[in-house]
């Protein structure tokens, strides 16, 4: 399978602003002070559209879809934790954690997508879940291996364990499973998504080793990366808050390959650190200050990979 695709689902906010029913296990969202939610929006669309066009200035096919006002779905800028796209025409639907984040999921956007060439077989629906107060936020709780065929996922209140089982053995992963940790005033709390601590690319790993508290499990997610030759590059628990872990390899045109991130992980990273990515994919970073201030989240957030086959 493919690590990486030339195609990717983004959505346009329209009412974007720190979502108060996410803030209680996300540690990185704030508000912003002396700002209205109207300037909030403004800003976050004005990230939003340049940085869709940096992503479409190298040859990555973007496919945007404004989101509506109604329902209210703050962290709708978010798409990869409701869905994900899969080389065998599958499209897996997730279980959110916050009541208005499951409005986020439209099917309208399937649709869109089969209009624009894309071949979807099946659908597997896991959201049956959230009756049950279990949830698991799609590529945010679980990192893909696709082409060595493992799932990484830290567990937190949104990413429970059983159910990443029952996903890995519905799409043939290896679960490799551990807890990630980060520093919240002086206590260690579980990080809220996978993602924030740790991006695949085909050929290396972002990984902050230090969030995983246990040592043996440490080891195991280190083993795990090294036996499928990936090099791996660690970063500090403080570049991590400046969503260092949070990128996503792309391809664009003639499928050069692109590490995708946020401008303050970029300048978070060490020039040693961008030599060894460099060495891999050619870095592209654009400013999302006011989207990871207000939403917690960052560039790899923003994207959601699309494998399905062509019609």
């Amino acid at each position: 399978m493919k690590q990486t695709t030339n195609a990717i689902v983004m959505i346009r906010p329209v009412a974007f602003r720190m979502n108060e029913q996410t803030v209680i296990n996300n540690y990185y969202q704030k508000v912003i002070d002396g700002l209205s939610p109207e300037t909030v929006n403004s800003k976050a669309q004005e990230e939003f559209d340049v940085f869709v066009e940096k992503l479409r200035a190298v040859g990555v096919q973007v496919t945007v879809v404004n989101d509506t006002l109604d329902p209210d779905t703050p962290d709708s800028i978010f798409p990869n934790n409701w869905i994900s796209f899969h080389e065998n025409g599958d499209v897996a639907l997730y279980p959110m954690f916050a009541e208005n984040r499951r409005a986020e999921r439209r099917e309208e956007i399937l649709d869109l997508l089969e209009e624009e060439g894309f071949k979807i077989e099946n659908i597997m629906d896991y959201t049956e879940a959230e009756q049950d107060g279990v949830f698991l936020e799609g590529t945010g709780s679980l990192l893909l291996d696709r082409a060595n065929e493992k799932a990484y996922c830290a567990l937190s209140p949104r990413a429970d364990e059983e159910l990443f089982i029952e996903f890995c053995e519905d799409f043939d992963f290896a679960p490799v499973i551990f807890e990630a940790f980060q520093t919240v005033n002086g206590e260690r709390k579980l990080i809220y998504h996978t993602n924030v601590m740790m991006c695949l690319g085909e050929t290396f790993a972002v990984i902050c080793a230090d969030c995983i508290d246990d040592k043996k499990e440490r080891k195991m997610v280190l083993d795990n990366l090294k036996s499928d030759n990936k090099e791996i590059i660690l970063i500090t628990e403080d570049q991590m808050n400046n969503f260092a872990g949070n990128m996503l390899e792309v391809k664009g045109t003639n499928d050069k390959r692109y590490l995708v991130m946020s401008a303050s992980a970029h300048q978070s990273l060490t020039t040693n650190q961008v030599q060894q990515l460099e060495k891999h994919a050619t870095i592209l970073s654009s400013s999302l200050d006011t989207i990871e201030a207000c939403g917690g989240g960052s560039a790899r957030c923003m994207m959601a990979e699309i494998f399905l086959p062509r019609i």
